[in-house]
This record gives C-alpha cells, sequence and structure tokens, in this order.
C-alpha cells in the first residue's frame, strides 16, 4: 500500500510546481504589462521571430541533409552486421539514416510553432495564462532533462570509466592470444588453435562482468519494474536455452580435446566428408557428394569421431578391401594377385609395399585382406572403386574366380563365370 500512496504523493507534488511555475509566469508578465506593456510587445515579436527564425535555419539545414542522404548510394551506408550475418541492410540503414532527420524535423517544427504560438499570446494581457501555461509545457521536459543529467552525471562518468577499463583489457587479452596463435608466445601445454576459442570465452566473461558492474549506475535499476524485467527475461534463457548450452558446452570441450580441425576428413553421425566449419552451435560438414550437413555440437559430442587425416603419419592411412578364395586356389598367387592389383591402384603408395593378411580359414573358402597405405583421405571413395576394379581385373585375367562365399555351381559342363577382362586401353575413363 505504500508504494501507491508514494506515486500519489509524487504527482500531486509535480502537479503543484507546474501549477507554481505557471502561475510565477504569470505574474511576470502581469507585472512587466502594468510597467511596460510596450516591452511586452517587444518580448513577443522577439520570441515569435526568433521562433521562426530557428524554424527556417532548422527546416533548410535538415532539408540539405535529408536530400544529400537520399542521392547517396546505399552501398556508403554501413550494414548492421553480427560476425557474418547482416541484421540490418545498407538500404534498410539508409531509410534509418533518412527517417531519424525527418523525426527530428518533425520535433523541432513543432518546438517552434509552441514557441510562436506563446508569442501571439503574449500580445493580449487576457492569454497570458495560457502562454505562461505553453511555456511551461515546454520548459519542464527540458529542466527535468538538464537537471536528471547533471543528477546522473557522476554515474556516467563511472560507467565511461567502467567500461574504458574493459575495452583496454580486451585489447591486451587479444594482443596475448595473438601472440599464441602466431606462436610468438610459448605456454606450456597450450596449443596455438585454442587461441581464439579461449579469447572468445574469456572476452565473454570480461564483458559479463563489466555489465554486473556497470548494471547498479544505471538510471532506474533499483526500480521494481526494472527487476521485475530482468526476472522474466532471465527465466526465459533458463527455460528456452537448456539445448543451445548444451551445444555451446559441447563446441567447448571438442575444442579443447582436439578431435579434429577444419579441413580435416573425418566421419561424424554416419556423416563423412571435410570439415568446413565448427561454430558455436553446430559443425558442418562437405560430403563425398559436395553436399554440407550441419551437426549439433551436443550430437559430435555423443558419438565417436573417426578422424582421416589428424594422425596421417609417414605412410598415410590404411586402405584395406576383404576377399574370400576358395580352398582350391594357392594362396601365394592369391596373395601376388592382390598385390598387384593394389599397386596397380593410383594414390596408393608402392613405398611402402602394399601386403595381405590371412584372417581366417573357413569352411569353403579363405578369407584375404588386402592393405595399402596412401596420403589422400579426401579420395577414399574412388580409391576403394579402382581397387575393386583392379582386382578383379588380375583374377580374371588369371583365371581365378570369385565365387565365395554365396556362388555355388556344380561343374557339369557349365561355362565359368570368368568374364572376359576388357583391355587397359579400351576401359572408360
Amino acid at each position: 500500500m505504500d508504494e501507491p500512496n508514494q506515486v500519489i504523493e509524487h504527482i500531486d507534488s509535480v502537479l503543484q510546481k507546474s501549477s507554481e511555475r505557471i502561475d510565477a509566469f504569470v505574474a511576470f508578465f502581469e507585472r512587466l504589462d502594468e510597467s511596460s506593456p510596450l516591452l511586452r510587445l517587444g518580448v513577443a515579436g522577439c520570441v515569435i521571430g526568433i521562433s521562426l527564425l530557428l524554424y527556417l535555419i532548422s527546416r533548410r539545414t535538415i532539408g540539405k541533409r535529408i536530400l544529400a542522404l537520399e542521392k547517396r548510394d546505399p552501398k556508403h551506408f554501413s550494414p548492421l552486421r553480427i560476425q557474418a550475418q547482416d541484421l540490418l541492410a545498407s538500404e534498410d540503414m539508409k531509410k534509418i539514416r533518412i527517417g531519424s532527420w525527418c523525426w527530428l524535423r518533425r520535433a523541432l517544427t513543432l518546438i517552434f510553432a509552441i514557441f510562436a504560438l506563446s508569442g501571439f499570446l503574449l500580445c493580449s494581457p487576457w492569454t497570458l495564462s495560457l502562454a505562461a501555461y505553453l511555456m511551461a509545457v515546454i520548459m519542464a521536459p527540458i529542466r527535468f532533462i538538464v537537471h536528471e543529467t547533471i543528477r546522473y552525471l557522476p554515474n556516467i562518468i563511472t560507467i565511461v570509466v567502467i567500461v574504458y577499463i574493459a575495452r583496454l583489457l580486451v585489447r591486451a587479452l587479444k594482443m596475448i592470444f595473438n601472440g599464441i596463435k602466431k606462436k610468438r608466445i610459448r605456454l606450456k601445454n597450450f596449443y596455438p588453435e585454442w587461441a581464439d576459442p579461449s579469447f572468445a570465452l574469456i572476452k565473454l566473461l570480461v564483458y559479463v562482468l563489466t555489465a554486473v558492474i556497470v548494471f547498479p549506475y544505471l538510471p532506474g535499476s533499483s526500480s521494481p519494474a526494472f527487476q521485475g524485467i530482468s526476472i522474466f527475461l532471465g527465466l526465459l534463457i533458463s527455460l528456452g536455452s537448456s539445448t543451445a548450452v548444451a551445444n555451446i558446452i559441447a563446441g567447448t570441450v571438442l575444442t579443447y580435446t582436439r578431435a579434429f580441425a577444419i579441413g580435416d576428413q573425418v566421419m561424424i553421425a554416419q556423416t563423412r566428408g571435410k570439415v568446413l566449419e565448427r561454430s558455436t552451435f553446430v559443425t558442418r560438414i562437405q560430403t563425398l557428394k559436395n553436399e554440407v550437413v550441419s551437426i549439433p555440437n551436443s550430437m559430435v559430442l555423443s558419438g565417436n569421431i573417426i578422424n582421416y587425416s589428424q594422425h596421417m603419419g609417414q605412410h598415410g592411412i590404411l586402405v584395406h578391401s576383404k576377399l574370400s578364395i576358395g580352398y582350391e586356389v594357392p594362396w601365394q598367387k592369391v596373395n601376388k594377385l592382390l598385390i598387384n592389383a593394389a599397386v596397380k591402384t593410383e594414390s596408393i603408395s608402392v613405398d611402402p609395399k602394399p601386403f595381405v593378411l590371412q584372417t581366417s580359414l573357413d569352411d569353403y573358402y579363405v578369407s584375404y585382406e588386402i592393405n595399402g597405405w596412401t596420403h589422400k583421405p579426401e579420395e577414399l571413395p574412388r580409391i576403394y572403386s579402382n581397387l575393386h576394379a583392379n582386382i578383379l581385373d588380375e583374377f580374371h585375367t588369371n583365371q581365378v574366380e570369385i565365387t565365395s562365399p554365396a556362388f555355388r555351381i556344380n561343374r557339369d559342363g557349365n561355362k565359368s563365370t570368368i568374364p572376359e577382362v576388357t583391355p587397359s586401353s579400351e576401359k572408360p575413363a
């Protein structure tokens, strides 16, 4: 009950002060009229003349400014941009600038019109009270703005100093982390690729701390309305951002685990391709079919990550393919044919030489695995395709059937399963 009473008392005090100002204006002009009516008319004429003169000057100046803005190319206006996203395009910024000047011209026209009208009302002794009321209406908000600005001037200076110190701190941190990124500064167990995300996190903490320190110095920060809005926004963020927070945390963890880097060939969530971007919320992968797939960071962190590029080593990564051949074919011959096929495959290294493993001895066949080294993980589908084609050519050229494990035939004179091998010169490109 106390707060409504305080509001009513404040309104009564404001009305009483406004009434006192109006009475003071009326009394002043009445005394002026009694002492010298011509002086009152001279004051009225000066008010009217100055108001019209200021109106004409402002209208001409602002009109020229608006005309210059309308003729200017929109490309000269900087868009409102956050990272790579344009919130307001150049054309929108041009419209906003022109609209701001138009509203300023309307506001000044209204103010000068009220002053001019007050000057006309001063010409007659019967309209002095109305002229005083109009002047009080104009002067009250101006006086309030000036008074509040002066009263909050220490807080404004404090806010400016805090924000300036925060900016200096951010610049110093940026210089340090740029040195780490460019390897001018070396910290033990701190990798250069951690510089950018670490700087982003620390910068965010500095900004949050600055906002917390500055908040008590803002006008109206202690009012119940301001506090209610703050609680409401905090509640909305806490209820609606659980998934976003999970993706942000997962992205941070992925950065410091160094699971992959931009440009690596990876397999994530059954998606295989090159890493294009790792942002705050998602990881984008360009597949081998030239498709761009966006995977939430929380899904990336919760699944397995296969990196084909991170530990290439001296030899690269192994290309391997399994094949089963019946017991009637000597294993030495199978090994030789598989190695020949691997050697003929483009992008498989000759040194170190490909090798074959006999992985199992099954009921009707032997399982073989051909292994070869490559330094081109981005071409694995093409390498596997060429390897399989060369295996078929090698085995069919040497009259070795690949019939297991599912193919069965009775040898009663039926045609062999070996197809006719196409010469290399006639193969399609």
